[in-house]
């Protein structure tokens, strides 16, 4: 076991695909999300796979989970991986999100990644922050 290491970048939205589950007009309500996202830093991937259920408790308030498979670089080592994600989002626009590696999902020179990390977007930012720390086999 390798110790952890600590990188950080940014990423944007390339496309976000949002669809209503059920009836779009009743809070709580449900929605799924088809996103692709682009990352750089510490994390090299120009077009991320990612799914997004959110519940919206109010019409700018709520929370959200998805699964998001990386494939290019961290921190030089070509490969892939899939993170789980949840967060939060605020009437302000503010979005928290923690995610971390799905055991077993590296591949490549990234097979064995274990590894946590997470993001704080304020409205009107671009691109977005992140930090990820990672260990590997």
């Amino acid at each position: 076991m390798s110790a952890s290491t600590t990188v950080t970048g940014s990423f944007g939205y390339a496309d976000w695909t949002e669809t209503p589950i059920g009836p779009a007009e009743v809070l709580p309500r449900l929605a799924r999300a088809s996103v692709v996202n682009a990352f750089t830093g510490g994390i090299e991937a120009a077009a991320t796979v990612c799914e997004y259920v959110f519940v919206y408790a109010t019409e700018k308030t709520g929370t959200f989970s998805g699964l998001q498979q990386l494939t290019g670089r961290l921190d030089g080592r070509a490969g892939g991986f899939v993170v789980e994600e949840r967060g939060t989002f605020a009437e302000d626009g503010t979005v928290r999100c923690a995610f971390e590696v799905v055991p077993g999902t590296g591949t490549g020179d990234l097979a064995g990644l274990r590894g946590t990390g997470g993001y704080l977007y304020h409205p009107g930012e671009s691109p977005v922050p992140y930090t990820f720390s990672y260990e590997l086999d």
